[in-house]
């Protein structure tokens, strides 16, 4: 049997921070003082579960607002029950916040309380009742093939900068890979002689994706006329480093990413940050490319997550149906 902590309201200190205030803070501003029952939480799935560093940071932002909103309302982790929850996820959703970070919230939530019950720090669940909010089924955006190579070909790859963003632009293209995965690349990670990039996606999962002869030959100009530059005599295995020599952000891609997309001309309403990975599958399907492959490509673990792109090949399915079915 887990061993019971022995954790008092008073130790925790969850109710006398809002009761030492003259004034409470608005349940959603961030709170001076982290609640220890949340990062021994996410200390502990944190070895157990091996989870994203991204997923642990939205863990600990989305508990973080619940801890909050319970202080506020002279509410805690160990004695708060399913309605005030589903007050706060009401809150949360009347507040302007969409489904799918309802939902993602509820999934943290039902991690916490769970744990909390494993470990006998509550006699019940709080979240067993509680329902997520049903996500409408999203379709990926996507480009055209002669946007993409627009959008490809917008740096000028004359300057440092550009030629990494070129090159980066290229991979991702070229491999699919999501923009958290192109940014953690290092030197070891990428063979150009044999022409495959090595990615460890989510769940800590490995995979080798080909890189292809147009990616290659960007990749190798960057690393002769671009890289030397940016870490400008520092030492650094980051194969994408910002102009500072340091890695990356996602945020910081991102931007750049929509710049080019202004100059391609594309409208803003067909970006995401993840809008060459969705180009990348969406247009090895309109190839004839077989679905189980993207899906390994892409580091699908389930292949229903990879099928969500068949609805941009329709055309080539129709193709391939008159071709083989006895009465197409």
């Amino acid at each position: 049997m887990p061993r019971k902590h022995n954790l008092s309201e008073s130790h925790l200190s969850e109710k006398s921070s809002s009761e030492n205030n003259s004034q409470k803070q608005h349940p959603t501003e961030p709170h001076p003082a982290a609640n220890p029952l949340i990062e021994q939480f996410l200390d502990t799935i944190w070895l157990e579960k091996d989870l994203a560093e991204n997923t642990l940071v939205s863990y600990r932002l989305d508990l973080q607002a619940l801890n909050n909103w319970l202080v506020h309302y002279d509410h805690n982790l160990l004695s708060v029950q399913s309605i005030e929850l589903q007050s706060f996820l009401a809150e949360r959703v009347d507040g302007g916040y969409k489904a799918s970070s309802s939902a993602r919230l509820l999934s943290a939530m039902r991690r916490l309380f769970q744990y909390l019950y494993r470990e006998r720090m509550r006699e019940d669940d709080p979240t067993a009742l509680l329902s997520a909010p049903k996500l409408p089924k999203r379709l990926p955006k996507d480009l055209s093939e002669k946007q993409v190579e627009n959008l490809l070909n917008a740096p000028v790859t004359d300057q440092p900068i550009e030629l990494r963003d070129k090159a980066m632009l290229e991979v991702l293209y070229a491999c699919g890979l999501r923009v958290s995965e192109l940014v953690g690349l290092t030197l070891s990670d990428v063979s150009l002689r044999q022409g495959v990039v090595r990615i460890i996606g989510k769940g800590n999962k490995e995979r080798l994706v080909p890189l292809g002869e147009e990616a290659v030959y960007w990749l190798e100009n960057y690393l002769e006329h671009g890289r030397p530059w940016l870490l400008n005599g520092a030492v650094s295995d980051v194969f994408f480093p910002s102009k500072r020599g340091t890695k990356m952000t996602r945020q910081t891609f991102w931007h750049r990413i929509k710049h080019y997309a202004v100059l391609a001309e594309i409208d803003a309403e067909r970006l995401s940050p993840h809008v060459l990975r969705h180009a990348f599958a969406t247009h090895l399907l309109n190839h004839g490319a077989d679905l189980r492959v993207v899906q390994m490509l892409l580091g699908h673990s389930d292949l229903s997550t990879t099928q969500i792109y068949t609805h941009v090949a329709t055309e080539r399915l129709k193709v391939l149906h008159q071709q083989h079915h006895p009465r197409g």
